[in-house]
């Protein structure tokens, strides 16, 4: 289907304001800086587009037809909406937007949502912040009900987007300071079933993750409790139970030294999560690449210190990306 041209442009519309104006093509010449004659045949060839005549040429000043005022009605708007447009174009050249949705996984909440909130302030004049699952927020990126996601899935296989890696870390088990590190497949599956085994729902990225590395170990579990949030899986382990979970997941949930919990390796292999800023690409000009850095900064210099220190027999495992 071919696309019609339009019968003017917004030069022509603001020749034509300017007359309006002004009450004569000299005066609107003078006005926008330009020749009497260049404003006329402006005009002539607005009306050879539109096929209507816009001023009445036989009165002083110049009058409008009904032609004219029909135009001006929306002219005014439209040039008004056209300088709207290109302003937000220039902001967000500068990395400034108007408005801006960002779904943060629950476990990067208490990490980075003062840096957040920071970073955005002179940027974004309407910010609105979702701390939940990774797996809504990316249906929300996905039918653009939010801009930006912080999650543990980077939506690889989607067309259309940005990608920006953050922090990679390890999943470690969880229990009571009691329980022994298992050195084996054969100890890990006794030290899961002998104890409640606390879940992260299905529901969660990291939950799903969990469930596929247990499949892939052959260890079948009970169903028990399950938890959509890092503090529910963390108090379940403080009442007897045991865990797969990260070092962000306990940090987000308050985990302290002294809370009779221990953190074991898995004796099975690397097992990691990586974190991860999505965009939909090029729409917010250099805004994510500006937030990722921003992100990885807070996460090298304030988070990381404070999780080498809490888990330092995982110190080497966790990283900051690049």
């Amino acid at each position: 289907m071919a696309i019609k041209p339009l019968p003017f442009d917004v030069n022509a519309l603001r020749a034509f304001l300017a007359v309006c104006e002004n009450g004569s093509m000299a005066a609107a010449g003078r006005h926008l800086g330009i020749t009497q004659p260049a404003v006329s045949q402006t005009i002539a060839d607005l009306e050879a587009g539109i096929g209507s005549v816009l001023f009445d040429r036989a009165v002083r000043p110049l009058a409008l037809t009904a032609a004219g005022t029909v135009l001006r009605q929306f002219a005014e708007n439209l040039i008004s909406d056209m300088a709207q447009i290109s302003g937000r174009l220039r902001e967000m050249q500068r990395g400034r937007v108007s408005h801006l949705r960002i779904g943060i996984v629950d476990s990067l909440s208490r990490a980075v949502m003062q840096e957040t909130a920071s970073f955005m302030h002179g940027r974004v004049e309407h910010l609105v912040v979702l701390a939940g699952l990774t797996e809504s927020h990316a249906t929300a990126l996905l039918t653009r009900k939010i801009d930006f996601i912080l999650g543990v899935d980077d939506l690889e296989d989607v067309a259309g987007l940005e990608r920006w890696p953050l922090f990679e870390e390890p999943y470690f088990l969880v229990c009571p300071d009691t329980v022994k590190a298992p050195k084996n497949r054969d100890e890990l599956e006794k030290t899961l079933t002998s104890l409640p085994f606390i879940r992260f729902t299905l529901r969660s990225r990291s939950g799903a993750e969990i469930e596929r590395f247990l499949r892939r170990v052959r260890i079948e579990l009970p169903a028990g409790q399950e938890f959509d949030l890092p503090q529910g899986v963390l108090a379940g382990c403080r009442n007897g139970g045991v865990a797969i979970s990260t070092p962000l997941c306990l940090s987000e949930a308050g985990y302290e030294p002294g809370m009779g919990l221990a953190v074991h390796p898995l004796p099975l292999g690397a097992f990691r999560r990586r974190l991860t800023l999505v965009a939909r690409r090029r729409e917010f000009g250099r805004l994510p690449l500006d937030f990722a850095e921003t992100l990885r900064a807070v996460l090298k210099e304030e988070c990381l210190p404070l999780l080498r220190q809490r888990f330092a027999a995982f110190a080497d495992e966790m990283t900051v990306l690049t």
